[in-house]
């Protein structure tokens, strides 16, 4: 079994290789490359022991992945992590995010140490295959930028956990239009999904038209509810952790 497999995507919608080649940028025997954005398909073809997903603005290089190695082998309670992202061109560092009351989801501070947190910046996440097969797949309905936040609160229910340490950092290999968490209906979805109404009835006061989308939604939202949290293995304890 492959060591790391990394499932690049693209923010075009066309991946093909004729008109967007992509090239890994080295070969390993422990390392399978995946190119695409059907990113479930990638992830059942994937076999290796941990799966990164990494935008294609952002080297993964062997630097990164010895890094990573290492904080699997330090870490062996942990799940998943939330790399830090350097970008190089702004000259910034974006990292994962806690949950907060107001506005749902704050990234961390560029200080912050080494904690839990809730979800990682959604260009680069790294999960566990063990926690992936608990959790299921993407839910590939939501933006992108949402997909990475709502399987990583879904994973808590798996029993997953999500870590963020300040030396597990990537580079952008280029400009990075900064995504975070605008798309706010997409991560309300997830939010609620996830937590339900009053764990963000705060978040959602602030944002009425939030609420009307949460409103028109919320059939589907608690269909899927059910099933993330039918056999949840989530503490409240460790959920107030994640603040």
């Amino acid at each position: 079994m492959r060591q790391f497999d990394v499932l690049v995507w693209d923010s075009t919608e066309d991946t093909s290789q004729e008109n967007h080649p992509f090239t890994p940028p080295f070969t390993d025997d422990a390392l399978g490359w995946f190119y695409g954005n059907n990113l479930n398909s990638n992830l059942e073809n994937s076999e290796a022991e941990w799966i990164v997903f990494a935008h294609r603005s952002i080297a993964i290089d062997r630097q990164f992945l010895n890094d990573l190695a290492e904080c699997i082998s330090s870490f062996p309670m942990v799940d998943a992590f939330a790399p830090r992202i350097h970008d190089t061109a702004a000259g910034k560092f974006l990292s994962g995010y806690a949950l907060d009351k107001k506005t749902g989801l704050k990234m961390l501070d560029e200080n912050a140490k080494m904690r839990f947190v809730a979800a990682p910046y959604p260009y680069l996440a790294v999960f566990s295959r063990r926690i992936v097969q608990r959790t299921g797949r993407l839910d590939d309905t939501l933006t992108q930028s949402a997909m990475f936040a709502d399987f990583a609160f879904r994973m808590l229910h798996a029993g997953g956990k999500m870590f963020s340490v300040p030396y597990l950092v990537a580079n952008t290999t280029g400009n990075l239009s900064e995504t975070g968490t605008k798309a706010t209906n997409h991560f309300a979805y997830a939010l609620v999904k996830s937590f339900g109404i009053l764990h963000n009835l705060r978040f959602l006061v602030k944002n009425p038209k939030v609420s009307y989308f949460i409103w028109k939604k919320r059939k589907e939202i608690f269909e899927k509810r059910d099933k993330a949290t039918l056999l949840s293995k989530l503490k409240s304890d460790f959920l107030a952790e994640l603040f």
